[in-house]
């Protein structure tokens, strides 16, 4: 273990010990930039924090013309940290549950290795982003303009991944996170005596076939190949001891992999809805909102993460199945080329516990694949002019 990763473990367990919820990082984000500062970057604070780091031979310590960036996201989860170690979370009911603290420390540590060793040409913009668990940070820095203001020409994301070999790294061209559609089905029937059903219009009933007539959109109006997930989970009614619900309320989410594949369900979960409404003599009203977006990797750089990958001898896996998580870096993607890539952490343990998991824990033994990653990425994107 070299004296690096010696003080990256202390830093990753820093964020661990302090984590913040989505766009409450102030702390996170206070300590981010003091640590780019330190390393001589130009910082940028705005909902998240920009590090600027240019090297370049034709001006010394100006640039050459091409700048790439790269994204760590920083919040954590409103969940209870089950796991008892001397750097487990401080904050009760809060907890990195996703492993965002060694996506900030890996950036941070390939920010040192390249500030000491400038051996590039061009402009390396260190994005770290606020409130990914919700699918809001990515948005709210493009809607302050990051891309445009530092002129960011390709994005590459890391995110671990539990039961993976460790320091595996996989991708693929094209999809590789599934969206995420948040829906509210809202049901009005007629409330009554819950001995005499005939005279009103049980919510719940409807509701129930609702809920069934819903399951047959995957398995029956889509392809198997498709990847589609639609699953109800909440069921909320007006409803007592002996009162039939009047009123009751669906709520759930959808997952796809292909834009056409999102928008078929919408349609088909509102005609299956709407039908089965009238078939009772009930109203009904919904709601489909796209949290996130389907994230999708640009061929030359997932080709370049693959080289990267390989030239650091990197177990490596260029054509991986895509994820049925979500990723808000999509947003980042869906606007300049990028690549999303995922890192192994692990198979034992904590590091092999599911993200989102109260037992889960970012493996330290990553933190040097994942620095020594970024640094030979941005090599390969950004090489130094060859001298004749």
């Amino acid at each position: 273990m070299n004296e690096l990763h010696t003080r990256l473990i202390a830093l990753r367990r820093e964020f661990h010990r302090d984590p913040e919820l989505g766009f409450q990082e102030e702390r996170t984000k206070a300590r981010v930039a003091q640590h780019l500062r330190a390393l001589g970057l130009e910082v940028h604070e705005g909902v998240g924090v920009v590090g600027i780091l240019k090297s370049g031979s034709e001006t010394g310590h100006g640039t050459g013309t091409r700048t790439m960036g790269l994204r760590a996201d920083m919040d954590a989860l409103p969940i209870h940290e089950a796991s008892q170690h001397g750097y487990s979370s401080h904050n009760p009911g809060v907890m990195h549950a996703c492993g965002h603290d060694g996506h900030m420390a890996m950036l941070l540590g390939a920010a040192e290795k390249l500030a000491r060793n400038p051996d590039f040409d061009g402009t390396v913009v260190f994005l770290f982003q606020p409130n990914e668990e919700h699918g809001l940070g990515a948005r709210a820095m493009l809607d302050e303009g990051v891309l445009e203001h530092f002129a960011i020409e390709e994005v590459y994301a890391i995110h671990n991944l539990p039961g993976a070999p460790l320091g595996q790294v996989s991708t693929r061209v094209g999809q590789i996170c599934a969206s995420e559609s948040l829906f509210e089905i809202n049901i009005q029937g007629q409330g009554g005596h819950a001995s005499m059903p005939h005279i009103g219009v049980d919510a719940i009933t409807v509701g129930a076939e609702m809920i069934m007539a819903l399951q047959t959109i995957v398995s029956r109006k889509l392809a198997p190949s498709a990847g589609a997930v639609v699953s109800v989970t909440e069921f909320l009614s007006d409803g007592q001891r002996n009162v039939l619900p009047g009123s009751a309320c669906l709520k759930g989410d959808v997952r796809a992999r292909l834009p056409e594949d999102r928008k078929a369900l919408e349609r088909f979960m509102r005609q299956i809805t709407a039908g089965i409404a009238a078939a009772h003599g009930a109203r009904v009203e919904m709601s489909f909102n796209t949290e996130f977006i389907e994230t999708l990797n640009a061929p030359l750089p997932t080709e370049a993460v693959v080289r990267a990958a390989r030239a650091l001898q990197l177990e490596t896996l260029p054509d991986r199945s895509p994820m049925s998580f979500s990723e808000d870096f999509a947003h980042f993607s869906a606007a300049v080329p990028g690549c999303f890539l995922l890192l192994g952490n692990g198979d034992t343990g904590a590091h092999g516990q599911p993200l989102h998991s109260a037992e889960y824990d970012f493996n330290d033994a990553l933190l040097p694949n994942g620095s020594d990653l970024w640094a030979e990425l941005v090599r390969d994107r950004l090489p130094k002019p060859k001298v004749n």
